[in-house]
């Protein structure tokens, strides 16, 4: 074999072996990218409703306090029906 076959032979296994190699590899890639992307998809996800939670209580807590002021005000006004002598 002279030096022009074995350029030729190697050429031959090492395209193939090459291309393998580059499949292999990007697949690998993408699989990681795909998941960093679920993971950065659910943190933003969760902070979102973190932050829905949040906004949620705090609504929660305005519309408990706007009910003790009216059940204080129904209070008052029974007292008021009862002390000018009629029945609530």
């Amino acid at each position: 074999m002279d030096a022009a076959m074995v350029t030729a032979i190697a050429a031959l296994i090492g395209g193939p072996v090459a291309a393998v190699a580059a499949m292999y590899g990007t697949r690998g890639a993408n699989r990681a990218s795909r998941e960093g992307n679920a993971v950065n998809g659910f943190s933003s996800l969760t902070n979102e409703l973190q932050e829905e939670r949040k906004e949620l209580r705090e609504e929660v807590r305005a519309l408990r306090g706007e009910l003790a002021a009216e059940r204080a005000e129904v209070a008052r006004l029974k007292a008021l029906v009862t002390q000018l002598g009629g029945t609530p």
